[in-house]
């Protein structure tokens, strides 16, 4: 399946498409994997002017929705928020392939794709 970049605008209009939807985000940092369940209700992004220290980020996309956090003994614990934040850099690039997006970012790779119907 090819890949095609995105810009930040293109990204933006093609995830907006499943809103209302489940959808699971993997997170790879370092050597550590996280995968969330969650419907989505929208999309959002933050603007944080006020950073302490470079850890926290100037910007970042909110996935609001409630979902569940596999666990690595594979169980599925409620999600603590009611969002899921990205952090987003200058540098972030963003891909789809007409199924799967991919946000590569200098802090780690995350993927969002339609989760499978149990």
């Amino acid at each position: 399946m090819t890949q095609q970049y995105l810009t930040i605008e293109e990204f933006n209009t093609l995830l907006k498409n499943w809103d209302g939807k489940k959808v699971k985000i993997s997170k790879t940092e370092l050597e550590d994997q996280d995968v969330t369940i969650m419907d989505l209700s929208s999309i959002t992004y933050s603007n944080n002017t006020r950073r302490i220290d470079d850890y926290e980020p100037q910007h970042a996309l909110r996935l609001n929705g409630s979902g569940e956090i596999l666990t690595d003994e594979n169980d599925l614990q409620p999600f603590p928020s009611d969002y899921y934040e990205i952090p987003l850099e200058d540098s972030t690039i963003y891909q789809y392939n007409n199924e799967q997006f991919f946000l590569i970012t200098d802090r780690g790779n995350y993927t969002i794709e339609l989760a499978q119907e149990n």
